[in-house]
């Protein structure tokens, strides 16, 4: 029975680091599409620290691959110090998830301030289409979004380039895509986005910090599973002579 049990847990050690191969390549993507999306939306969003537990996710990624490689030549060189040191790493990396987990809740909830404080600032600054980063971002996220000023597209007229145009329109981001010959003029309110940019731009964001936060909790899981694994493993190796003296004599043959 109890060589039945290593044998099954060998098994599954070896499935999870499998897994731990798979799981490096989406956190890093996830870290990744959180990098790219920050790009595009930091000119609403101040705050650089909230990108910490992005760098974090990419960098548990890179050392779930380095478990993965210790865990499978531990299980099947069958080395007590190799499947001491796997669980001593998934532990490290096990709490790093936790702490990625922690943050990324925290800067969740900061959001909404970040943006608030920002986006005002933001739209006044705005220059016309294709010209500062700034007013690119704005073009792109009204077009992304499908929307249109902070709050709704009146909101334009309290910028300083619809005063300077004085031609009555909004950006022809602003146009739905359905109309033809939109040139965002608010003569014609029915051809512009009806919702502003700040609630959908704060849920975006939120969403964002939600992907990194489950992908922490899923995958702390799994590496919790893989302690346990590695733990059975040692301790009935410890406790079994029959299985010390099988693993010697697999290592003299």
């Amino acid at each position: 029975m109890g060589q039945c049990g290593i044998t099954s847990s060998k098994t599954v050690l070896v499935f999870l680091n499998l897994i731990f191969w798979a799981a490096a390549g989406i956190l890093c993507y996830i870290g990744a599409y959180v990098f790219i999306t920050y790009d595009d939306y930091d000119h609403f969003f101040e705050d650089v620290y909230t990108l910490i537990p992005a760098v974090v996710i990419i960098a548990v990624g890179t050392l779930l691959f380095i478990i993965g490689v210790i865990g499978c030549c531990a299980t099947i060189r069958e080395s007590s110090c190799g499947l001491a040191t796997f669980a001593a790493i998934l532990l490290l990396v096990f709490v790093t998830e936790c702490v990625v987990v922690v943050l990324g809740y925290i800067y969740r909830a900061k959001v909404e301030d970040e943006v608030n404080h920002s986006i005002q600032k933001v739209y006044n600054e705005y220059s016309g289409p294709n010209t500062d980063a700034p007013s690119r971002a704005i073009d792109y996220v009204q077009r992304q979004l499908h929307c249109c000023g902070i709050h709704n597209y009146s909101d334009w007229r309290n910028t300083r380039w619809f005063k300077e145009s004085k031609n009555n329109s909004v950006p022809v981001s602003c146009c739905q895509p359905n109309i033809n010959n939109c040139t965002g003029t608010l003569t014609r309110p029915a051809d512009l986005y009806q919702e502003g940019c700040e609630a959908l731009v704060v849920k975006k964001l939120k969403e964002i910090m939600m992907y990194v936060i489950w992908a922490a909790l899923t995958f702390a899981s799994i590496q919790m599973l893989g302690m346990l694994c590695a733990c059975v493993v040692l301790c009935r190796r410890s406790h079994d002579p029959a299985y010390e003296l099988l693993v010697t004599t697999n290592s003299y043959a």
